[in-house]
């Protein structure tokens, strides 16, 4: 078998062989015109840019656009300034490697043993050269996310080489560990840092920042403030993004609102990457009408908006299903000069697909191709969905298909969202076949497939299969969620077989399953069919006393449980006098 190990000699052979190309990262230049199959001759070719570029929009006003003009570079690299290693590298823009430098990349990325890679480096020659072909490699990797990798390079580095590691060295291996929650090795790197008499940047402090928000360790995260200040750092644009980042990844939304407005309090400026994080923060949350505000309070700080600002914005108004306002936000991210880009055009699709306007969605997807703006496979997925809320669920496979023969791969949403088209109409056996097809495609089945499965086959009532999905979900590897007992429950008490259904509810603590409201809500509405007020009240009480707390779905399930006037009052005012403050929807 030929060794992965390479000589000095065999280094110094590849270096005669030419550079690299530069990695650009783009997508697949197919061009999608749909009713059109590609010609490869060179008259095909030239007939596909004679199209004019100049247009007018629907307002009159005359427009360019270039076909060659490309998106956003993967990794993000127009979603801010990105973070800088030095020798001019950014996020999003792939360094040029040279020969050794990938072969080293194909090594670090196909072997798993570490002293075998550190034996293999070991054979390097110790020069500037071979110092920026280990970084320029540790970069590629952190741009696709593969973090294994460079925490073997960094530690070799550290542990194991002659070099003497730089700061750009100890943040890399930082940002590593805190991508991988290992938020104790971060702190340990940063201290081998200082020990090294290395001097630590923003980057360096942002970078922590993050790591310990990221594992909800906010008290650390404050701390990190006052150790910049002893080394005479400012608090700047650079490590509050990352505060605010690191917040929004831990799941801590009312911190991050905080932090970005101490950020203003400290004079310290917000950046166009700081205001795309809040726009999309408040769009999550289905809050358009505070994203706007966001966008507006950017707008009167002289800050322009960008393309990811605009697009933010659009997606935050596509979330709550306003397409007038999607568009209007569209034509005046033209007006300001930019171009619109896919991600854009999937944006406003999305709106009209969450508005329920499915041809709406595919006249802008139309727009896109005409544009010379190819889409991707997001933009096939939208159109999937698009169609299958819609419950057109042949016109959803028909873009999944196109989407297959377009060359793209088929991802778990894509086949997720067509699965969940038919699902709606009840159609098993299309269901299964789609299953099946991920599965042949190599696409492994995950726990939200087979909870979509549960749900279908309890829906039109065969127990059977449904009870086969879950012995095959609890044979592993898949993991068995509090959504996937709530499915059961749910299906088992609509059906009337309340005994399986207590079963299940009373397997719960041994799973170390803790019931959530949907859980208690769907119990209780077992016996609520049934009229078995008692019943519903004792495990109302039962609810309270295991600290989850009703929701409107609740109150109406206990409702719908009386039989008569004295029970409905009874109901309110037992609500009303326990529980006011911790149950919205309650009735007048």
């Amino acid at each position: 078998m030929q060794s992965l190990f390479f000589s000095a000699s065999a280094f110094m052979l590849i270096l005669e062989c030419s550079l690299n190309q530069l990695f650009l990262g783009n997508r697949s230049c197919k061009i999608c015109v749909r009713g059109k199959e590609h010609n490869s001759n060179d008259d095909g070719n030239a007939e596909k840019f004679k199209r004019d570029n100049l247009y007018i929009d629907k307002r009159g006003k005359l427009r360019s656009f270039s076909f060659k003009k490309k998106s956003r570079k993967r990794g993000g690299g127009l979603r801010g300034t990105g973070w800088k290693f030095g020798s001019g590298f950014v996020d999003g823009i792939f360094p040029v490697l040279s020969p050794i430098a990938q072969r080293i990349l194909d090594i670090v990325r196909i072997e798993v043993d570490s002293n075998r890679i550190w034996s293999c480096l070991d054979t390097l020659p110790r020069t500037h050269t071979t110092w920026d072909d280990i970084i320029n490699v540790a970069v590629q990797l952190r741009l696709n996310k593969q973090w294994s990798p460079i925490v073997l390079l960094c530690e070799w580095i550290l542990n194991r080489s002659s070099f003497k590691p730089d700061v750009m060295c100890y943040n890399l291996l930082i940002d590593a560990y805190g991508q991988k929650l290992l938020v104790k090795r971060a702190e340990l790197t940063y201290l081998q840092l200082l020990e090294a008499r290395c001097i630590p940047t923003e980057d360096t402090y942002a970078l922590l920042l993050r790591a310990y928000c990221t594992c909800g360790l906010f008290v650390k995260a404050e701390a990190v403030f006052t150790e910049m200040r002893k080394y005479g750092l400012p608090s700047s644009a650079v490590v509050y993004n990352a505060y605010i980042d690191g917040l929004i990844k831990g799941r801590n939304s009312q911190k991050a609102v905080e932090i970005f407005e101490r950020m203003k309090r400290d004079h310290c400026k917000p950046t166009n990457e700081t205001y795309t994080m809040l726009i999309n923060l408040y769009g999550k949350a289905n809050k358009s009408n505070m994203a706007l505000k966001v966008f507006n309070e950017m707008r009167s700080q002289n800050c322009q908006p960008n393309i990811c600002n605009y697009t933010a914005l659009v997606n935050a108004f596509a979330r709550d299903g306003h397409c007038e306002k999607a568009e209007e936000i569209f034509e005046q991210l033209q007006d300001a000069g930019h171009e619109p880009d896919v991600y854009v055009y999937n944006a406003l699709m999305e709106s009209y697909s969450r508005a329920g306007f499915p041809y709406g969605a595919a006249e802008i997807f139309s727009l896109m191709q005409h544009m010379g703006c190819e889409p991707d496979t997001a933009s096939y997925n939208i159109m999937v969905d698009a169609y299958g809320r819609a419950g057109l669920f042949e016109d959803a496979e028909a873009v999944f298909r196109e989407l297959k023969r377009q060359g793209m791969t088929a991802t778990m949403k894509s086949h997720m969202l067509l699965l969940s088209a038919y699902s709606k109409a009840g159609n098993v056996a299309k269901c299964e076949e789609i299953v099946n097809e991920m599965e042949n495609s190599g696409v492994k089945p995950d726990t939200y497939v087979l909870n979509s499965m549960l749900n279908l086959y309890g829906r039109v009532g065969q127990f059977s299969k449904m009870e086969e999905v879950l012995t095959t979900m609890q044979m592993g590897p898949y993991v068995l969620d509090i959504s996937t007992y709530n499915i059961l429950i749910n299906m088992y008490g609509r059906a009337g077989y309340l005994e399986r259904m207590e079963e299940l509810f009373g397997s719960l603590s041994d799973k170390l399953l803790k019931p959530d409201v949907v859980t208690w809500t769907s119990r209780l509405g077992a016996y609520s069919r049934k009229k078995e007020y008692k019943r519903c009240l004792e495990i109302f009480e039962e609810m309270i006393d295991a600290g989850c707390y009703p929701d409107g779905g609740t109150v109406k399930v206990l409702l719908a449980s009386c039989s008569c006037e004295e029970q409905i009052e009874q109901v309110i005012t037992v609500i009303r006098t326990m529980h006011r403050d911790k149950t919205p929807g309650l009735p007048a």
